[in-house]
């Protein structure tokens, strides 16, 4: 990855993601192909915070239909990165 902006796509704003971030965990859509150093690294140098862990997950594309059309959902990567003591990021 050439770019930090290219890594971290968009932060996840869910009702469940918004009581994570009270703990200090954010929820982002990250680039498939990132891998979790490269995420903690592009999150420390973007937002300026220290970033204690990284979890990922893979959510596969579900089956769709519209009429007689049938298509499926994008494939997203999740990043859950649990920030350290001290560490906050306001998404608003």
């Amino acid at each position: 990855m050439s770019n930090y902006r290219d890594i971290i796509k968009a932060p996840i704003i869910t009702e469940k993601s918004s009581t994570l971030a009270e703990g200090n965990v954010i929820t982002f859509s990250v680039d498939p192909k990132a891998n979790k150093v490269q995420i903690k690294q592009a999150v420390e140098k973007i937002f300026n915070v220290k970033v204690e862990s990284v979890n990922t997950i893979n959510v596969k594309p579900r089956k769709k239909r519209v009429g007689k059309y049938v298509g499926k959902t994008n494939k997203v990567k999740k990043a859950i990165v649990k920030l350290k003591e001290g560490s906050s990021i306001e998404l608003n």
